[in-house]
């Protein structure tokens, strides 16, 4: 999986197409990413006697191939290449060349 944890990716398609966010979790066995502000689904949650009742809005995941990694020198979305540097494997952004890790 080319996203991991804390990559800026911006939605290229379903209800929330051109928002953008930080990646919080990785689902890599389901090939899924939730992503800060995009899917908001509503989860109601029952009164316990330390809490009350309440309608919670937390993000979903959405599948991995539906984002795509923002490239701020671009400040477009951009494909992700890999190379080696200094005998390390590497990840590129296609649009721009620049070293994202």
């Amino acid at each position: 999986m080319k996203i991991k944890k804390d990559d800026t990716v911006v939605v290229i398609s379903g209800k929330d197409k051109g928002k953008t966010g930080k990646v919080k979790k990785v689902l890599p066995k389901k090939n899924k990413v939730v992503v800060e502000g995009v899917n908001m689904q509503t989860k109601h949650a029952k009164a316990t006697q330390k809490s009350p009742a309440e309608i919670k809005h937390i993000e979903g995941p959405i599948d991995a191939s539906n984002v795509m990694y923002y490239d701020a020198k671009e400040k477009k979305g951009s494909r992700i290449g890999y190379k080696f540097e200094n005998g390390k494997k590497v990840r590129v952004s296609k649009k721009s060349g620049t070293v994202i890790d």
